[in-house]
């Protein structure tokens, strides 16, 4: 018979670990995002989205009159808010994501961690359409009060509901 070399189960990546993780890749994303803003939208950027979330965190104490402000505020084709959703910043952060994740194997905040992606079948590196795909599953995990990404804390494997629908897990790296 011939022996095969067991290799040792994999160490899943937990809730608090991923969520320092997050916290990182989060600073990581501001400082880059911040000069891409002021290129866009111009040197008073940052004051203007002060202003707006300032105004939309402010309460009447008329839900019918802050929803009015909250809509008019988004509603404005210049809003410093709604330019974060802008599909050229999206698509810069979906591009510089799957980038880091198909060469490094992680964000800079789960390598900080020593945890990298992998296929949850057989723990190889996940194909580019994965990945995007897996960003893409952010939002699924977002939407409904961001439970896909608390699923970390309770899931056997630390799948949040994005890693679910990629077929990914985040493991320790082996030394």
């Amino acid at each position: 018979m011939a022996d095969e070399s067991i290799l040792p189960e994999p160490r899943y990546v937990g809730f608090w670990k991923r969520f320092l993780a997050f916290l990182v890749d989060s600073l990581v994303v501001s400082l880059v995002l911040s000069p891409l803003m002021l290129a866009l939208y111009g040197g008073g950027y940052f004051t203007k989205l002060n202003a707006e979330l300032a105004a939309l965190l402010a309460s009447s104490g008329d839900p019918n009159a802050d929803l009015a402000r909250t809509i008019d505020i988004l509603g404005r084709p210049d809003s410093a808010v709604s330019a974060l959703g802008d599909i050229r910043v999206q698509l810069g952060l979906l591009v510089a994501t799957v980038l880091f994740w198909r060469f490094r194997g992680a964000t800079p905040g789960k390598m900080l961690i020593k945890a990298r992606i992998v296929t949850a079948d057989g723990l190889r590196q996940p194909s580019t359409a994965r990945l995007t795909g897996r960003f893409l599953a952010y939002f699924v995990s977002i939407v409904p009060a961001f439970l896909g990404f608390l699923w970390i804390a309770f899931d056997k494997r630390k799948q949040g509901w994005h890693d679910k629908l990629a077929g990914t897990v985040v493991i320790e790296e082996r030394n």
